[in-house]
């Protein structure tokens, strides 16, 4: 809470006064996690590679992942830190929506922590057990959908918001609490499947971002939000500095994370930043809009129901490999040339949300 101290000493130091503009705090928010990612990275690989933290790679998938074994794993660990540093520095502590941001972030890393550990650490390759997995996810996302849909001072705490359309808002009532259930713990596990490739989830991640840090500063801004005919949502533009927390930690560990990987994200950030999208986009009411900014998630988590059905009822798979990024390897494409293709394509869908704004 930085900022506030320093905001406080404006009437003494007149431009100290840029402190209470988000788009500001925002900017120093990306700045401050990439460089704590940046200078925290080297001194936790090496921890986590001295304790034997490392991945073991499963031989049934791409032989070319084999030479990846004994990376470091629980990367996730480094964002985690970097966004929490960068938020306590410049974000509004007095926003509750800032709390529940911190919340999900924390309580969905932890359950990729645990599931990690026991992975790497007690050895058992399929670590925690699913249903303990999902029940843990399930109570976290259904503590925030509740705390939401029981705050008194959000007119819309019911609602779902239609892209493109002006009014269409549908009133789900007590179903808004297992919606948002659905809508948080689906984005958590989704960025988990995702992350199979050096840089593609976190890329993936840091793109979703960008776009989201756009479309919650302008819900969160009255004037814009009044113009572009969106839902205002009092007290939700403070979620920008949230965003930009996590795009700078994403884009600091993108250095270490990037083909050939150093570090790999592992469950502790890939459930924990799903988790935290999934909240993000239930809060500000862009639950539609995130399928389309996080499309490729939605593809990769498609890919592997589609395949596990089809396997289980015909004995026969529709991909060579899922989730999907592992079809187009084993069809020859190199790792390096899947990741690039698939952030050109999130990129276009990231661009097509924020048309959303203007196609009203």
């Amino acid at each position: 809470m930085l900022y506030k101290l320093l905001y406080s000493l404006h009437d003494v130091y007149s431009p100290l006064n840029v402190f209470r503009y988000i788009t500001f705090r925002t900017a120093l928010a990306i700045i401050t996690a990439m460089l704590v990612s940046l200078v925290i990275g080297p001194a936790l690989i090496a921890f986590l590679r001295r304790i034997s933290m490392t991945q073991q790679i499963r031989d049934d998938g791409p032989q070319t992942h084999l030479k990846k074994s004994g990376t470091p794993t629980m990367g996730g660990l480094i964002i985690m830190i970097s966004i929490l540093a960068a938020v306590l520095l410049w974000g509004d502590l007095e926003n509750m929506y800032v709390w529940i941001m911190v919340f999900s972030l924390l309580a969905f890393g932890a359950v990729g922590f645990l599931d990690d550990y026991l992975k790497v650490i007690r050895k058992n390759p399929k670590g925690l057990r699913s249903w303990y997995k999902f029940g843990a996810q399930i109570c976290v996302a259904a503590i925030i959908g509740a705390i939401l849909y029981f705050n008194p001072k959000d007119p819309y705490n019911d609602i779902l918001s239609i892209p493109f359309f002006k009014k269409w808002l549908i009133d789900l009532g007590w179903f808004y609490i297992p919606f948002s259930v659905l809508v948080i713990v689906g984005s958590s596990n989704a960025v988990n499947l995702t992350d199979g490739i050096d840089g593609l989830a976190i890329g993936l991640v840091g793109i979703a971002l960008f776009a989201n840090m756009i479309l919650v500063y302008i819900s969160g801004n009255a004037k814009f939000a009044s113009y572009l005919q969106v839902l205002f949502l009092q007290g939700t533009g403070e979620l920008t500095v949230i965003c930009g927390a996590m795009l700078g930690g994403a884009l600091g560990f993108l250095w270490y994370n990037a083909y050939p990987a150093d570090i790999f994200m592992g469950d502790v950030g890939s459930l924990g930043l799903g988790g935290a999208l999934g909240t993000l986009a239930v809060i500000t009411k862009h639950e539609i809009v995130l399928a389309v900014v996080g499309g490729i998630f939605v593809i990769e988590t498609l890919s592997v129901v589609f395949q596990v059905a089809s396997f289980k009822f015909t004995g026969k798979r529709i991909f060579r490999m899922a989730p999907i990024h592992h079809h187009f390897e084993l069809k020859g494409w190199h790792e390096s040339k899947v990741i690039i293709r698939f952030w050109i394509v999130g990129i276009m869908l990231a661009l097509l949300s924020l048309a959303t704004l203007k196609l009203r």
